[in-house]
């Protein structure tokens, strides 16, 4: 219950604050550039303000929601411990959620900042107009032409972040006399090294909006999107591989090519997405949206692969020091040695694998099954992978809204969709040699029937070159039907909704290749899972006067189970999980709202449980030597917590603000596992895991944030906060709390709680600042600059999140130790702004 009393003291504020009005300042101009605020992909912020008293309690400006998503957004927090799966997100009202994992990816539309500017965000349970939403709220992004004003606008951004510079433009026409409208933005972000060294940015996207005003009631609209975007990634590795580096921001992805650095894990994306709107407006009161939708496109990322030869990867733990004996010839205190004075050895050895693969002389015999069929040339030993993931996507939507009097509103909504996603593993580099094969190296290892090695029987042998498939090639197909109601009612000292919520979801997969494990179970069609769900919610506000609101809300749901979690090993085959089942949610909040001209507050707690979800990882195992699939079901979650922000107007220039989240996320069930690996249908083991009463982990469950904001009646502007993380645990490994994993320790063992206990990391503390300046010349020209720093203290110790491996031996826990994330040091954010 830490922090309770503060926030208590906190909420009492409002009524201890000197009581003297504070005028607004009537000399500023009614239209200034406010500071553009630059956040990360996964901000909440928007610039919407709340129209009446009763939306105020979720609305975009509200304190906690905006510092939330920026401020905190630096260390993973995630509002209320919520994953994204479970707000939906929207663009002109049509979910943009992923299918196959409820995911919501902003990278799809990452750089049209000014162009996705107009939200409407609902954050939590409440009413919203356009989708039944989930336990985290609703995001609707309005990009509809006419909803832009009159305006060209262009930005230049330079950082230190992950990429370096952003160029970015936007121009608008208004809806002009002749009835049309029409609004275009793009932008560019690249860095040739980000902040992590190895990793590199080039992206673009792009935004073209048009639609025509036929007459009063009726309008045809267009939107078009898409944000190609390619970067090197960073990794995540061990303490022990930090400190040998030197830095906790070592990535292993990258090694010197030719004296250039090259990253081996490259994302590659561009799913670009088309809505066709009609808006029928035939009075006042009622408002119809039909809305037809595709998007498709490609996605990829790179990796190393390799066919009998060592594992490449610098930090694989047989090349640390702590690995008691000799690898490749080196003892433990010259491998120490190297790490510390050779960072070509704590790096990939390019070098190495086209030396490698040039010298792999090698005979395919009965290529492709043709007898005496043959292939010689070199087999490359190393090459680098692409795994794909192009999707497909078709849908239509209708949203309607009718005033049925002062008093009474209804809202309705349907959304159909068809979802396909091609999952495939193509060559995308031999590395220098000529030539690799399309076989399982695990399984042909492993059977002595050599058709058991084969990942498609229908062309067995196969030699891949660059841009051929291997390895496994399927399609998922999601097929998601829904509609929703809901009706608001407005009083004068209460306000109620409920809504109500209907969908169907199928899924099946469709294999491309016939794997020689599964002949029979991995080829075409498989059965199609098919879930029906529903949810109710609904909520009342009582406001006892215009400045003190109280309300709750309360929602109960079931949701099918998302394709990707919902097959033992999808890659090679179509068995699904046992017992799959929809997943349960309860949910509920209770909020306290104050508002006057100089304060305002929001105090809320609330309670979530999730019932039933479904768990599924994949991991290689060392003494397996092969990929094992884990699932769990009957996975239980319970979120409980309290939310704090205030906004108090201390004088005519100076805010002072504070936001407290504190929480408690555990897992409240005993789920059974079930495991099994790639290279056999038959199951390894089935086990209860004893996961009741463990935290949530990886992200902090406690998050603070004070600062002051000024502002001068010239449009400078500046600010300071001091924000502080607690209550974090890594990200656990749930076979380490079996019976099993402590099977050969009695409770008086130190062996026994080493491997049960989960680990929790130090607070963090970090300053932030930033200052600014607008200008506004002959009422026309807008310039508005703004400097930005966050982490300015440089504090580069501070673990935010981790994991522990999924790998790991019971008899020498050190063997395979956690991973961790760490903050970044000082980061900076110059933005400059030209509109007219």
């Amino acid at each position: 219950m830490r922090n309770y009393l503060t926030i208590l003291g906190c909420l009492l504020l409002p009524y201890f604050v000197h009581s003297q009005e504070i005028e607004p300042d009537t000399t500023k101009p009614t239209e200034i550039d406010l500071p553009e605020i630059i956040v990360l992909a996964e901000d909440l912020e928007s610039d919407n303000q709340s129209q009446q008293i009763s939306g105020l309690l979720q609305s975009s400006n509200d304190i906690f929601v905006s510092t939330a998503g920026y401020t905190f957004g630096q260390t993973r927090f995630k509002i209320r411990g919520f994953n994204s799966e479970n707000t939906s997100i929207l663009i002109n009202g049509l979910p943009v959620n992923d299918r196959e994992t409820g995911r919501a990816y902003w990278s799809s539309w990452g750089g049209l900042n000014d162009a996705t500017r107009n939200k409407d965000i609902l954050s939590g349970i409440g009413p919203s107009s356009f989708n039944f939403g989930g336990p985290g709220g609703v995001t609707n992004i309005e990009t509809r032409a006419s909803s832009f004003n009159k305006q060209t606008k262009f930005t230049y951004s330079s950082t230190n972040r992950s990429y370096r510079n952003r160029a970015m433009f936007l121009y608008a026409t208004g809806l002009m006399d002749n009835g049309w409208a029409f609004t275009a933005s793009g932008s560019r972000r690249w860095a040739q090294e980000g902040y992590v060294e190895g990793t590199f940015y080039n992206a673009w996207s792009y935004f073209i909006a048009a639609e025509k005003k036929i007459n009063d009631e009726h309008s045809i609209g267009l939107v078009g999107f898409g944000a190609p975007n390619k970067r090197g990634r960073n990794g995540v590795s061990t303490q022990e591989a930090y400190d040998l580096a030197g830095s906790n921001f070592y990535n292993p992805y990258w090694g010197y090519q030719n004296g250039e650095k090259r990253n081996s894990r490259v994302n590659n994306y561009h799913q670009p997405m088309i809505i066709l709107s009609h808006y029928w407006t035939p009075d006042d009161k009622t408002k119809l949206t039909t809305s037809g939708y595709v998007s498709f496109g490609r996605g990829g990322s790179s990796a190393l692969d390799w066919y009998d030869a060592p594992d490449p990867r610098p930090d694989y733990y047989r090349k640390l020091p702590s690995y008691d004996g000799d690898v490749n010839g080196l003892t433990p205190a010259q491998r120490e040695d190297l790490w510390l004075n050779d960072e070509s050895f704590r790096q990939l050895d390019w070098d190495y694998f086209y030396f490698i693969n040039r010298k792999n002389l090698f005979t395919v015999e009965d290529v492709n099954g043709i007898e005496g069929n043959t292939y010689t040339g070199n087999l490359s030993n190393y090459i680098i992978e692409e795994r794909r993931n192009d999707r497909t996507q078709f849908g239509l939507n209708a949203n309607y809204k009718k005033e049925i009097n002062d008093n009474i509103t209804l809202s309705a909504g349907v959304d159909l969709s068809q979802y396909k996603t091609h999952q495939y593993k193509t060559v995308l580099d031999l590395l220098g040699g000529d030539f690799y094969l399309n076989v399982d190296k695990y399984a042909e290892r492993d059977f002595i029937d050599p058709i058991a090695a084969q990942n498609d029987l229908n062309n067995p042998n196969r030699v891949v070159k660059e841009g051929d498939i291997f390895g496994y090639d399927y399609t998922g197909n999601i097929n998601n039907y829904s509609a929703f109601v809901q009706g608001d009612f407005t009083y004068s000292k209460f306000d109620f909704y409920l809504s109500l919520n209907a969908s169907y979801d199928e899924f099946w997969r469709t294999g491309h290749m016939r794997n020689g494990k599964y002949p029979d179970k991995s080829y075409g069609d498989s059965e199609k899972n098919q879930f029906t769900n529903y949810g109710l919610k609904g909520g009342i506000t009582y406001k006892i006067t215009g400045r003190h609101i109280f309300s709750g809300n309360a929602m109960y749901m079931t949701r099918a189970p998302y394709f990707r979690d919902s097959y033992i090993s999808v890659r090679t085959r179509e068995q699904t999980v046992d017992n799959l089942t929809n997943e349960k949610i309860l949910s509920g909040d209770l909020n306290y709202n104050y508002r006057s001209p100089y304060i305002q507050a929001r105090a809320s707690v609330y309670y979530t449980r999730f019932v039933d979800q479904v768990y599924s990882r994949s991991f290689y195992h060392e003494s397996l030597r092969s990929f094992v699939n884990y699932q769990m079901v009957g996975v239980d979650k319970v979120h409980l917590g309290l939310e704090l922000g205030i906004d108090a107007k201390v004088s005519q220039s100076f805010n002072l603000y504070g936001v407290v989240a504190t929480g408690q996320y555990y897992y409240d069930s005993r789920p059974s596992a079930t495991i099994s690996v790639d290279n056999s249908s038959a199951i390894l083991s089935n086990r209860t895991v004893y996961l009741e009463n463990y935290r949530v982990g990886g992200f902090p469950q406690t998050a603070m944030s004070a600062g002051i904001k000024y502002r001068s009646a010239n449009y400078i502007f500046a600010g300071a906060n001091i924000n502080y993380y607690d209550d974090i645990y890594l990200d656990l490994n749930p076979d380490r709390r079996t019976a099993e994993a402590v099977a050969n320790y009695g409770p008086e063992y130190p062996e026994r709680d080493v491997i049960l206990e989960q680990e929790q990391l130090d607070p963090g503390i970090t300053l932030d600042a930033h200052i600014g300046k607008s200008w506004r010349i002959d009422y026309t020209y807008y310039i508005s600059i703004n400097f930005s720093v966050n982490n300015l203290l440089n504090v580069q110790d501070f673990a935010f999140g981790g994991f522990e491996q999924y790998r790991y031996d019971p008899f020498e826990m050190s063997k395979f130790p956690p991973k961790y994330f760490y903050m970044y040091g000082r980061q900076y954010y110059l933005n400059i702004n030209f509109r007219f």
